[in-house]
């Protein structure tokens, strides 16, 4: 059985870059055809196994994911997914649109070269960039300079103070499952709670 509670399909935001969505892949339904004309960033909430069948000639392919898993899914021809495991689990979409990039706010304060202990890359290509950041208890990051629009997908519940150039505090609680847009700034981040902050960060290029 999952973990957490299972939220049902809502769209969550839209805007001129990306179309968030929240989709409830429910167990041994099998999607009628369709395809999707965005390329796409999915975040897995949960595990969960999956079976594809495709109408151009591919074999039938078989995936398995697992929670907190980020892939890329390039805009492909019609296909029909079914959830083969036992659990419904739910999926973090973000459709890619025209983006609009954000302007660099400082320089030479890239979260991977400055944080590389709270900030991994997961893959980039000439859409987006994509990063997992996590936090222990009280841990805080150096002022990051975020040059790009991005989403922010919350893996875990969490409590999070921001601090910005001008010494400005903030502090955000958000819960596992919530996705927001987040426009290009530079800041520092601090573990308000106690918990680990896990969030996955999709930065969209010029």
């Amino acid at each position: 059985m999952c973990a957490f509670a299972l939220e049902p399909s809502a769209a969550l935001f839209e805007n001129d870059s990306v179309k968030v969505t929240r989709a409830l892949e429910k167990a041994h339904v099998k999607g009628s055809f369709h395809e999707h004309k965005l390329n796409r960033v999915m975040v897995y909430l949960e595990s969960g196994r999956q079976r594809f069948e495709y109408q151009d000639g591919r074999q039938p392919a078989v995936f398995d994911w697992k929670a907190g898993q980020v892939v890329w899914s390039p805009s492909e021809g019609m296909h029909s997914p079914e959830v083969v495991s036992d659990d419904p689990f739910n999926i973090i979409e973000i459709e890619v649109k025209k983006p609009v990039g954000g302007n660099v706010v400082t320089a030479g304060q890239d979260a991977l070269k400055v944080d590389g202990k709270h900030y991994k890359l997961e893959f980039e290509n000439d859409q987006v960039r994509v990063l997992r950041m996590t936090l222990g208890a009280r841990q805080s990051t150096p002022m990051i300079e975020e040059s790009r629009n991005r989403v922010a997908v919350f893996l875990s519940d969490q409590e999070i103070r921001t601090t910005d150039l001008k010494g400005a505090v903030e502090t955000a609680t958000h819960k596992r499952g919530e996705a927001i847009w987040q426009a290009a700034k530079a800041e520092k981040m601090e573990n308000a709670g106690d918990g680990q902050p896990e969030m996955v960060l999709v930065e969209l290029k010029n």
